[in-house]
């Protein structure tokens, strides 16, 4: 009996968890209630906060439950040496926007929560995130260097900051609006677009220039005392 009622609850708990990916993915997460999830759902509030405290504990069990797209970028991408690290990124980046693409878990996953109320433990956990990834990039690009696929003054941090930006950039314009263009079909287009660029033109650490000295002023000759030769 025991067994049978943790089953149970195991299978209330997963009904949950899809019903808020739906309303996560049709309204956002800041925009979304713990009501709209149970009517989703077909339950009542009570259900809900029996397995979840509140909104931000629902959606860590999400983030539990489903890799966000930009982790897939970073599974093992800067421990391991590559022989080609720039087809190594564009793999990472266009695994990245396929899950994407044809994942609806991880649609609805993709959603920005920096300024809802009563999230902060997963803002701060999407911002660890963040940092892990851009580093696991940035070794990447380090790696690209050392190849000779990069000049050797090129800004990596910089370019990791660009490329996430450009990779991020486009998967939020898609889940805003998927009708506007075939995610899929396009990732190779887009991925190739963003690597040209980088490798015609990295960002490029400044070179650290120091002030010449100034010159000293000429002391001004010493005048002539009158009467003498």
């Amino acid at each position: 009996m025991a067994r049978r009622t943790k089953e149970a609850a195991a299978i209330t708990r997963e009904h949950l968890l899809d019903a808020a990916e739906r309303v996560f993915r049709e309204r956002g997460v800041a925009g979304s209630t713990l009501g709209e999830v149970a009517a989703k759902a077909g339950m009542t509030r009570g259900a809900v906060y029996w397995h979840f405290r509140d909104k931000s504990d629902l959606y860590a069990a999400m983030c539990e439950r489903a890799t966000l797209p930009l982790q897939t970028m970073v599974e093992r991408a800067g421990v391991i040496p590559h022989a080609d690290p720039m087809a190594a990124l564009r793999e990472l980046a266009l695994t990245a926007l396929a899950r994407l693409a044809c994942d609806a878990r991880a649609q609805a996953m993709f959603h920005k929560t920096e300024r809802a109320t009563g999230l902060e433990a997963v803002v701060e956990r999407e911002r660890r995130d963040r940092g892990h990834c851009l580093l696991q990039v940035e070794r990447v690009l380090a790696q690209a260097v050392e190849k000779r696929q990069l000049p050797a003054d090129t800004d990596t941090a910089l370019a990791t900051r660009a490329l996430y930006a450009y990779i991020e950039g486009v998967m939020d314009q898609w889940v805003l609006d998927p009708a506007a263009f075939d995610l899929a079909a396009a990732a190779p287009a887009l991925v190739d677009t963003m690597l040209a660029g980088l490798r015609a033109a990295p960002p490029r650490r400044v070179r650290e220039t120091r002030p010449l000295p100034r010159k000293r002023p000429l002391a001004a000759p010493a005048k002539r005392r009158a009467g003498k030769a």
